[in-house]
């Protein structure tokens, strides 16, 4: 690609893959499609609008709302303005909105409807730098966003905007990230141009699809992952179409019939186990049939290492079995793309088997974010790892395990954070915070988080995350904790899948009453403990859960237990259940270090 500024995209895009449905999302149940055009056209329009209200370079735009092409074209228009636009998850706190109004002293907000508008404007009562609100929908007390269009359209300065555009230089601040994190205040990151269109130049050789594909996006474009992809999409000339909300993805899979689409783990995870739940409901050869292919499934290998008597089975569950995932889907499913946190290998390995190839990778949003990422072309995937690195970024792994990355994809620094920046940069290697190593000199492995590792009163390192990730793979267990710093033994805090469980009850005709009577059931609680018991079988002696107690709700992201990308707030739920893990070590010292 010739271009070094994202707005450069747009007229990139339109040369060489001009098409009807670059973007599309879902008005009053109908999918209202925009053209390579259209995307120009409204960006630029909007350009304008921002340019007669007073924008000037350098000044920050709010962005929170659900996906959508608006969100595109305001991004877009940031961009051409220079503007440093702040996207901002839709589920973020008061006080984190607060903080981050204030920090980034936002003058202008772009939000998807009334709620998120009534919410911005309380939080930022506070402050006199906010100008005006900008709605994706209509309603009354609103500035929809079609008015600024519509203005920019009437009144273009073209000489001013392009006068501006030619002074935006590659290195300049594009956007600002704030990643939430497990502790403190967020965290502004600083991304350039030229760090954004690094990773669309070293991915797209990467991509498995290109102008004749569909991508459904459903993951939050605020963060930094579905951003890229997007813009990698869209340099590809591959459509995208996004969902109208978490809750409908089932829907709009059978809809779009994409051909790609980016996940998390946590709902790859879900998805199998409702797989597995409506197989278990199955009864006589269909349920002996569904159980022998998720077997078969389990084991596989690439590249058809596993023989040829396998090979001809894995076909005859592909067609009787596992076509019916692929449907799920869509049916023209050509790969999913992972990342966000740790995916279980039996969870690669049985989407692989079923023909539904998924492609781990990994980054931070410091990194822009991608770092490495396994991709469908020959030898360049491996299960249990996160792939092999892309072009022109480094990585080597310091004394103490942790992951350091240099190249063009590094942030600029943290917004208005100085020390903070220079502790993470350190001569030009960030510091992920990740411990990790590299498999077969090639493939990056992530094994957990420097600061998560924790040591117990015999001295022995605990990496919570791998076994909390193990723990998952029970039906019975949505979430886990694993406690234990200081102290003699591994324990957990497990939030046990209530909506499983209230099947399992139903089946073994267990009266279901509440989440909080089922977790003192001792036939559920023993039902539990033969899953955490059968995990602690993999595990070293010292890694195994000696005792857990089971929690009556799940942590969320509103309670502030939950990072947006549902990482565990560790310090706060430490806090939160103390009286719990008092009651699994005892107040006797004789527990302690």
């Amino acid at each position: 690609m010739t271009f070094t500024r994202l707005f450069d995209l747009l007229p990139y895009c339109l040369e060489k893959f001009p098409k009807s449905d670059a973007l599309a999302g879902k008005q009053k149940g109908q999918w209202v499609k925009y053209s390579t055009q259209d995307y120009l056209e409204n960006s630029t329009n909007l350009a304008y609008g921002l340019l007669t209200m007073g924008l000037k370079k350098g000044d920050k735009v709010g962005l929170i709302s659900n996906n959508c092409p608006e969100w595109n074209f305001a991004d877009m228009a940031c961009q051409m303005t220079g503007a440093i636009d702040v996207p901002i998850y839709p589920t973020i706190s008061d006080h984190d909105l607060e903080y981050i109004i204030g920090n980034a002293e936002i003058k202008y907000f772009f939000v998807s409807g009334k709620e998120l508008h009534d919410k911005v404007k309380r939080c930022a009562a506070h402050f006199t730098v906010l100008k005006e609100i900008f709605c994706f929908d209509r309603f009354e007390g609103g500035h929809y966003w079609r008015e600024l269009l519509e203005s920019g359209k009437k009144n273009p300065d073209v000489a001013k905007l392009e006068s501006i555009k030619e002074q935006i230089r590659p290195e300049d601040v594009a956007t600002i990230l704030y990643t939430s994190g497990t502790t403190g205040n967020p965290k502004g990151v600083m991304l350039s141009h030229a760090n954004l269109v690094s990773q669309l130049n070293a991915v797209k050789r990467m991509m498995p699809v290109d102008q004749r594909h569909r991508a459904l996006s459903f993951l939050p474009l605020n963060h930094v992952y579905e951003r890229m992809l997007t813009y990698n999409y869209f340099a590809c000339g591959t459509s995208i179409y996004y969902a109208e909300s978490i809750d409908t993805i089932g829907a709009n899979l059978l809809e779009v019939k994409p051909h790609v689409f980016t996940t998390v783990p946590r709902l790859l995870e879900k998805v199998y186990d409702r797989i597995v739940g409506k197989g278990t409901e199955l009864t006589g050869i269909k349920k002996k049939l569904f159980f022998w292919a998720l077997e078969l499934g389990l084991r596989f290998e690439m590249n058809g290492r596993n023989g040829l008597v396998y090979n001809l089975q894995l076909k005859v569950a592909r067609k009787l079995i596992f076509s019916k995932w692929k449907e799920a889907l869509g049916g023209e499913i050509i790969a999913a793309m992972s990342g966000g946190a740790a995916l279980q290998e039996r969870l690669a390995r049985v989407f692989w088997a079923a023909g539904i190839p998924v492609l781990q990778g990994y980054g931070l949003t410091e990194t822009s974010p991608v770092v490495s990422v396994n991709y469908l072309d020959p030898g360049c995937n491996r299960f249990g790892t996160v792939g092999p690195l892309i072009d022109h970024v480094e990585v080597k792994i310091a004394e103490d395990g942790e992951i350091l990355v240099k190249g063009p994809n590094v942030m600029l620094g943290y917004y208005k954070n100085p020390e903070a920046t220079a502790e993470a940069i350190v001569d030009g290697w960030f510091h992920t915070g990740d411990i990790g190593l590299f498999v077969e000199g090639k493939f990056l492995k992530i094994t957990d988080r420097k600061k998560e590792i924790f040591k117990t009163s015999g001295g022995k390192y605990i990496i919570p995350g791998m076994i909390e990730n193990k723990l998952r793979e029970s039906p019975f267990i949505e979430q886990a904790m694993v406690v234990g710093e200081n102290h003699k033994y591994a324990s957990a805090l497990i939030v046990p899948a209530f909506n499983y469980l209230k099947d399992y009850c139903k089946k073994q005709n267990i009266p279901y009453t509440t989440n909080e009577d089922m977790i003192k059931n001792e036939v559920l609680k023993n039902r539990i403990r033969e899953d955490v018991e059968k995990m602690n079988t993999t595990l070293a002696n010292y890694e195994t859960i000696k005792r857990f107690e089971l929690l009556k709700e799940e942590w969320t992201i509103e309670k502030g237990e939950l990072t947006p990308k549902l990482s565990l707030k560790r310090k706060i739920i430490l806090t939160a259940y103390q009286d719990l893990i008092d009651k699994i070590y005892g107040q006797d010292s004789s527990f302690n270090a």
